[in-house]
């Protein structure tokens, strides 16, 4: 073997001993090598993938959870119209029944498209869980138009009802359904209807009957809370409120008998 062989096979043995990933027959294991940058290319992508669908799944569900209808939590009776008894020149009245069937203390508020010719009573409020009351819409029936029919039995006039859950105690302002505007439910729009007030139907008579109840609610509301049970005290003893005052009467009289003697 010449001297230029020897020198050669010397210099690939220490060659192979320093970077034993040069030798035949072995697949190597670097991160630089082209299969393996290949793969850690495709996991990166994966992972990016992974993490976009993430994000659009999360987009997709708050779009959707938007595009919902907000859950009720009032119940209205009548559900979608307000009807009035057609009386052109007069003030008509309509009355609808609102009901919270829900487990919080919710409030309302009544808003309208002709807040001149309409108004309502009351206005707003608060409803305890399972409370109700009967709300008056009042309306003035304007005289038709020469073109128009004398009965249009639908007008464009709209009241739109409002509700908002608070805490119990809070007291109602509507200055509410402005500080808290992302909380606010639209639980319907209600529609005006007319009705031919000298024919009766099945929707006149129930409001007539639905106007009874408002007004004896209304009276009940302003009649003061008078105690008409009697006085109980001491063991369970009922007392007389006219004994007990004859007896005041008379001590007070004993007194005065001391004080002259």
């Amino acid at each position: 073997m010449s001297v230029a062989d020897h020198n050669r096979s010397h210099l690939d043995g220490k060659h192979r001993r320093l970077f034993p990933f040069w030798q035949s027959g072995t697949t190597s294991s670097s991160p630089s090598s082209p299969q393996n940058h290949f793969q850690f290319q495709n996991q990166n992508s994966r992972e990016n993938d992974a993490a976009s669908n993430g994000r659009s799944s999360s987009k997709l569900s708050s779009v959707a959870k938007s595009l919902l209808p907000a859950r009720r939590r009032l119940r209205l009776d009548p559900a979608n119209s307000l009807y009035f008894p057609y009386e052109p020149g007069k003030q008509v009245r309509s009355a609808v029944k609102i009901k919270n069937h829900s487990s919080s203390h919710v409030a309302f508020k009544f808003q309208t498209t002709a807040p001149k010719s309409c108004y309502m009573r009351p206005p707003g409020g608060i409803l305890a869980p399972g409370e109700s009351l009967i709300a008056t819409v009042f309306k003035f029936v304007e005289q038709p138009d020469k073109n128009e029919k004398q009965l249009d039995q639908r007008s464009k006039v709209k009241f739109k009802i409002m509700s908002l859950k608070v805490k119990e105690g809070t007291d109602f302002v509507p200055e509410l359904f402005d500080e808290q505007k992302d909380e606010v439910v639209i639980e319907r729009i209600l529609r005006v209807i007319f009705l031919k007030a000298d024919r009766p139907t099945p929707a006149l008579e129930k409001l007539k009957h639905q106007l009874a109840e408002a007004e004896a609610e209304l009276e009940l509301r302003k009649k003061p809370q008078v105690e008409i049970s009697p006085k109980v005290v001491g063991q369970g003893l009922v007392i007389d409120e006219w004994k007990e005052r004859r007896e005041k009467y008379l001590a007070r009289q004993q007194v005065e008998a001391v004080d002259l003697l």
